[in-house]
């Protein structure tokens, strides 16, 4: 067998690998801590009751109404609501 051909069957030999193995990834993991554990997503999303607008939960203005916390994308959108719904806490 000439080098042209083992380099060839090689070649070959890997793309068949990557094609069998790669799209049997476990998914997106979480970025690593500095213990080796996977970390927990920095923030989540939440949902304005009023103009439905996804804010990250830490950055959103938080009202309280009975017992449940809503999120909101502005300080207009907060007033709106509690003008609808009632005073805030």
């Amino acid at each position: 067998m000439s080098p042209l051909r083992i380099i060839i069957l090689a070649l070959l030999c890997y793309i068949l690998y990557r094609l069998l193995f790669s799209g049997k990834k476990k998914g997106k993991e979480f970025p690593r801590s500095a213990s080796g554990k996977a970390a927990p997503p920095q923030d989540v999303l939440v949902e304005d009751p009023v103009c439905h607008t996804y804010v990250p939960q830490k950055q959103a203005i938080r009202a309280v109404k009975e017992g449940k916390a809503y999120y909101f994308c502005s300080e207009k959108c907060c007033q709106t609501f509690l003008a609808d719904k009632g005073e805030k806490q």
